[in-house]
């Protein structure tokens, strides 16, 4: 299987915050993603210049991508960055992960999310889109997807209905099945009729945290992954420590976590559904493939960022193929 992933190309920038107050000063919500315009950005960037920062290729569907890769799936990604440093910083990084890129440049400042981690690891984040936003409808092609199996969107391209639109539909005429990562719950809350629109009539495949699915359906995980997957072929709800809930027709399995140190959760939920549709991709069973998925996002939230060194893909290369071998599901 080979799977391309569409959404904002972002570099992310991370800091430690030494407390929650820094997140209510700038006027965010703690654990969410929102919009923010340059002067926003500007006094975000004030902030930050009093800790250490690191930069990472972001954007959810990038890092699910990412991580398809390293587990030797091939991928490919369609975003949009700017002529600058970042968006040049992006292009190398996803490159250097073996992702096929169909990156668009545009005239603007590249996209960047400023990322908050406070000391329970938990992740705010306040997003520039910059040139990540001007991706228009029109720039899709059905080039881009050919030879793919596969189309996994972020939920955060909701604000702009008609790219989503033409991405399902060229996604659908070329014979792709759809994977949705619902992203966040505030744009869960504030896109909902469009999302049911889009989970009823194109997703195959529908991701999202207890969170967003609660923002979905108005319901706790073991009602809710059963109303999504009456929607669609395949719904996951993550629960953070508690594991997750697979259900696809009448058949539901339930996958634990694994016991890790949490420093910073972002792209928990990418890696999370990386290792899964890795597992699909291979025809494993939803208790493995979600396994699968556990370890790549118990992994990720132990470093800072989204990004995993050689050594520990190795480890979690070795864990895969004693879940496979052994059916150590969690």
């Amino acid at each position: 299987m080979k799977v391309l992933g569409l959404g904002n190309a972002l570099t992310d920038v991370l800091a430690m915050l030494p407390s929650e107050e820094c997140i209510a000063e700038i006027g965010l919500l703690k654990g969410g993603m929102q919009l923010i315009d340059e002067d926003k950005l500007l006094k975000i960037m004030s902030v930050f210049e009093d800790f250490d920062t690191v930069l990472a290729t972001g954007g959810s569907a990038a890092n699910a991508i990412s991580g398809l890769t390293r587990m030797g799936l091939p991928g490919g990604f369609i975003g949009k960055t700017g002529p600058d440093s970042y968006g040049k910083f992006y292009h190398d990084d996803m490159e250097k992960n073996g992702v096929e890129l169909h990156l668009l440049e545009g005239n603007t400042a590249s996209g960047c999310a400023m990322t908050m981690i406070t000391p329970d690891g938990e992740r705010t984040f306040g997003t520039y889109l910059g040139a990540a936003s001007a991706l228009i409808p029109g720039e899709l092609h059905p080039g881009m997807f050919a030879g793919y199996d596969l189309l996994h969107i972020e939920g955060y391209l909701v604000q702009d209905p008609e790219l989503i639109r033409r991405a399902v539909e060229l996604a659908k005429n070329a014979g792709l099945k759809i994977s949705l990562d619902m992203a966040s719950y505030n744009i869960v809350n504030e896109n909902l009729e469009f999302f049911h629109e889009l989970v009823r009539d194109y997703v195959d495949i529908a991701f999202a945290n207890e969170e967003e699915a609660f923002a979905y359906t108005g319901k706790e995980p073991e009602e809710a992954v059963k109303e999504i997957a009456s929607e669609c072929d395949i719904a996951v709800v993550k629960c953070g420590k508690l594991g997750s809930i697979v259900q696809k027709r009448d058949e539901i399995a339930r996958i634990g976590s694994t016991p890790t140190k949490c420093i910073d959760s972002t792209g928990a939920g990418d890696l999370y559904a990386a290792g899964f549709l890795y597992g699909l991709s291979k025809n494993y069973s939803l208790k493995v493939s979600g396994s699968i998925g556990a370890v790549l996002s118990g992994n990720v939230i132990e470093v800072i960022g989204t990004k995993m060194d050689d050594n520990r893909w190795n480890q979690i290369k070795l864990k895969v193929k004693r879940i496979v071998e052994n059916n150590e599901t969690l």
